[in-house]
């Protein structure tokens, strides 16, 4: 048995964390964040949960596509669906957890 805590989570490198072990094909990524990811695609679909802070979640179609914007807070979820492209901005820093199939960016 393994405990995490989330709260602990802290730079100097963004978008750092532990990797959880795969799960049945799915990685479990625990991550402390303070400025944007980069638009990307999954290779299926994407549960993404803000543990601590404020993120705004970008999500499109496709790269003409309008993007839908959505504040998650503490607690929140999203589940992202398979081809949507999207990218999380966090207000300050944030800690979350992904959970995406283990060949996902």
């Amino acid at each position: 048995m393994q405990t995490y805590d989330a709260a602990s989570l802290q730079g100097p490198v963004d978008w750092s964390g532990p990797t959880l072990p795969a799960i049945a094909g799915a990685a479990v990524k625990l991550r402390w964040i303070n400025s944007p990811f980069r638009w990307h695609r999954n290779t299926g679909a994407e549960v993404f949960c803000v543990l601590d802070g404020e993120v705004d979640m970008h999500v499109r179609t496709g790269p003409s596509a309008k993007a839908n914007v959505v504040r998650l807070g503490r607690g929140q979820l999203m589940l992202i669906e398979d081809g949507e492209e999207h990218v999380a901005y966090p207000l300050g820093e944030a800690r979350i957890l992904v959970i995406e199939n283990e060949d996902s960016e």
